[in-house]
């Protein structure tokens, strides 16, 4: 047994196809599939159903492979504590963050970051909670920049900020600070199933379903929604980081929540038996260190809105 076998039995779990996962080890795919052949006849136990297409873990491989990735992450906890040791902020970091977030955070660190570490390479994938927290328990990520608190305790979750949401409409309130019972559903523009933030909407106005639409809209951003309102038409809410994208004219079409205004917590979510902790911690700092002020020294008044139900 050796690790190049285990880091092919990860990439197979994860692909479930011989031809992916060899292409993502470089290297053929009967080399592959005769490594893979050659641990399971080792240990005497098959990790793969390979009579199914896509192929699946067996029971046995769905007892052992977590245990494979365990393996897997303390080899890459030794190879950082190495790098350590040689006092050295080099290495890869593969960070996940949420549609809502990325377009109006990565802006505000990204640029100097690169200039400040240029050792540290940053793989960003953007993708939606429940795949980047998959992805967390599967190693594939060193950590997620995620609205929390996820309650899984598997996942470590370091606070960055209290973000607010306001109020983006078309219409004319004559209040200065509206409460959450003047936002009327069936104007409201959401995003489509599957984005945390519409989950929190929805808690936050408290609405499970929307009636009486004449047109139902299943927007994959918060551009899109705003560009409906522009159109001088409903009614959405967004966070406050992305009002620095905003132009004066559209700035007189927000209006904040009267107090305890509702917020979502944004937290650096890691494996608790993740590494890279160094890199993390900087990576951590700068993202502090550059946000707007609002948003470092908020402090909730009331908790933050979940995205679970």
């Amino acid at each position: 047994m050796n690790l190049q076998q285990l880091e092919y039995l990860a990439a197979l779990d994860l692909h479930r196809h011989f031809g992916k996962a060899a292409a993502e080890c470089f290297v053929t795919q009967p080399t592959l599939s005769a490594m893979v052949q050659k641990i399971e006849d080792e240990l005497g136990v098959k990790f793969f159903d390979r009579s199914r297409q896509p192929i699946v873990p067996t029971e046995a491989g769905e007892r052992l492979l977590p245990q494979v990735r365990a393996i897997l992450r303390e080899v890459e906890r030794l190879r950082e504590m190495a790098r350590e040791e040689e006092h050295s902020l080099t290495g890869e970091l593969r960070i996940g963050i949420i549609p809502t977030l990325s377009p109006y955070l990565l802006p505000l660190f990204l640029p100097d970051f690169i200039q400040k570490y240029p050792t540290i390479h940053l793989k960003i994938s953007e993708r939606l909670t429940d795949t980047l927290i998959d992805s967390l328990h599967k190693g594939l990520l060193d950590a997620a920049i995620l609205a929390t608190p996820l309650n899984d305790a598997m996942l470590q979750e370091s606070v960055l900020f209290y973000e607010a949401f306001v109020v983006y409409s078309s219409h004319d309130y004559p209040k200065e600070y509206l409460l959450t019972e003047d936002i009327e559903a069936g104007e409201l523009w959401l995003l489509e199933e599957g984005h945390c933030f519409r989950s929190q909407i929805l808690r936050l106005c408290e609405l499970r379903e929307r009636q009486h639409l004449s047109v139902e809209y299943q927007a994959g951003s918060l551009e899109t929604l705003k560009y409906l309102v522009d159109a001088q038409h409903g009614i959405t809410i967004l966070p406050e980081l992305a009002l620095s994208t905003l132009t004066p004219a559209q700035m007189a079409k927000v209006k904040r929540f009267a107090a305890p205004e509702p917020v979502r917590e944004v937290s650096l979510v890691t494996h608790r038996h993740g590494v890279k902790e160094r890199l993390l911690a900087v990576l951590q700092q700068e993202i502090i260190t550059y946000l707007p002020e609002t948003c470092r020294n908020r402090k909730p008044t009331q908790a933050p809105v979940e995205w679970r139900y």
